[in-house]
């Protein structure tokens, strides 16, 4: 080593020494102290940001939800979501396996409106040719037994039909006048037929009570207050109470029944209204909230299979004898393939499963496969798509694996439409069952007291029951205001 090198390497070793003895000094109280402020400033700020970030994807996957990957009905998505969607629906319309559009295909016979009998026509125009068309001579008016039939309908005007009650006084021999009974003349000023009109309009057709005083006003020329429409429909609520009653014992005894629930508001609070439906009738309870305590008494003896979605407040009912809504959960798995990294693929692979398994059930639905068949098709599809979820709560994915492991705490309950020939894989029907109560509720918002309350649930029952019954529900409601006046026994929702 040259002397050069060698005091370049003594300089070096002097600056270390020197930048050692500096190291070693103690610093003051003050700059510590500083220091540790800034580096606990440091980790808030870190904290903060890693809070911020998360509520961020929070809010992100919730600005992204829609109908399609989420329990959203299809009324709160927005214009761009609306026309995707039906231009998705008109897509896959144009590439079915048939290669067809919706509608009436070309030579396809056209529908028409069937006669009615001779016996229930009110007026009849016969239509004879004047003269021969071939030697123009005069032609008697022969009725042809094969005559061409054409048929129009028309409404009569109508007018109310009203009663006069007369109490007289009719003065006796010895100047006493004695006034005619009272107890044959109506409480009410309205008949049977009437009050059911205004119940239907109001309580099955979801008019306002304004916009049904103008219509009986316009259509039939009867005038009526606001407040005697409220009060024809508390007098109808009541007429119905047996009917109702009834429906819910059908209900309880079903051996398959769909249950959902929604948001429901009375004078602006917060309520929870909750059907139940099964294949012959359909019963509807506004309550306080939607919790265990509140629901578990409207099941009664919890009889059968219950078709719901993962509800907590549901777990009253046995596993084995739910089954889970499987629309409801691929909306689940169409929100988890919307994400990016793991989740997507997660997602993905879910809905292919999800697909096979629909697949398989419209082809049992159709025909093209027995009932053996699909469950032998659905044998190898349980496992596998059990093992994607497991495999999802093993990786620990954020928003991801904590659901899935709540789909698999419900597993006894995600097959059972498979073995069972009366159970459906959605809850479709009870959901169909709410989507007028829903209108209703985003025209009127809601009711304004107990008495409305009342009121809608047991209409709306009697509504949805009477027309699985195949009942005029119109003819059916007059009919309890009438046996209400007479003394009577309301009639039966279920009898022939």
């Amino acid at each position: 080593m040259d002397d050069a090198t060698q005091r370049r390497v003594a300089e070096l070793e002097a600056a270390l020494a020197a930048l050692a003895a500096l190291a070693a000094k103690p610093v003051d109280d003050g700059r510590q102290h500083r220091v540790a402020e800034l580096e606990a400033a440091l980790a808030v700020a870190v904290a903060r940001i890693a809070e911020l970030e998360a509520q961020a994807k929070t809010l992100f996957a919730r600005l992204g939800q829609n109908s399609g990957n989420s329990g959203k009905p299809p009324s709160s998505d927005g214009p761009s979501t609306r026309a995707t969607r039906r231009a998705k629906a008109k897509e896959k319309a144009k590439t079915r396996k048939s290669g067809r559009m919706r509608g009436g295909q070309p030579g396809h016979p056209g529908a028409s409106r069937a006669l009615v009998p001779s016996d229930q026509v009110n007026k009849f125009v016969d239509l004879f040719p004047p003269e021969c068309e071939s030697c123009w001579k005069p032609l008697s008016r022969t009725p042809d037994p094969s005559a061409q039939r054409y048929q129009t309908f028309e409404l009569q005007p109508v007018t109310p039909f009203t009663v006069e009650y007369r109490v007289h006084d009719v003065a006796c021999e010895c100047g006493y006048k004695t006034r005619g009974p009272h107890d044959q003349v109506p409480v009410l000023q309205f008949g049977p037929r009437l009050c059911a009109v205004v119940a239907v309009l109001t309580g099955a057709y979801h008019l306002s009570r304004r916009r049904a005083v103008n219509l009986l006003s316009d259509l039939v020329g009867v005038r009526i207050s606001t407040g005697s429409v409220s009060n024809i429909e508390a007098r109808v609520s009541a007429d119905v109470k047996l009917p109702v009653e009834e429906a819910w014992t059908r209900v309880g005894e079903a051996p398959v029944k769909h249950t959902d629930g929604t948001s429901w508001y009375q004078a602006g609070l917060l309520l929870s209204l909750w059907t139940i439906a099964t294949s012959v009738a359909t019963v509807f309870k506004i309550v306080a909230n939607g919790r265990r305590t509140t629901l578990e008494p409207l099941f009664g003896e919890k009889l059968g299979i219950l078709v719901s979605d993962r509800a907590t407040a549901l777990k009253f009912w046995a596993m084995e004898l739910r089954q889970i809504c499987w629309a409801h959960l691929l909306r689940k798995f169409i929100s988890f393939s919307e994400r990016g990294g793991q989740a997507g693929v997660v997602g993905r692979e879910l809905l292919d499963y999800v697909g096979i398994m629909f697949a398989y059930w419209d082809q049992m639905k159709s025909g093209k496969l027995s009932r053996e068949e699909f469950r032998e098709h659905m044998k190898p599809v349980r496992p596998m798509m059990e093992a994607v979820l497991q495999r999802a709560v093993a990786s620990g994915i954020e928003h991801v694996s904590g659901s899935c492991a709540n789909i698999l705490e419900h597993a006894a309950a995600l097959w059972l439409f498979v073995d069972s020939d009366d159970v459906e894989p959605t809850n479709n029907h009870a959901e169909r069952e709410l989507r007028g109560f829903v209108l209703w509720r985003k025209r009127s918002f809601g009711t304004q007291s107990d008495r409305g309350n009342l009121f809608a649930e047991r209409l709306m029952t009697v509504v949805h029951t009477a027309r699985k019954q195949n009942k005029n529900v119109l003819a059916f409601v007059t009919a309890c205001c009438t046996a209400a006046r007479e003394g009577q026994k309301a009639p039966s929702l279920f009898a022939a």
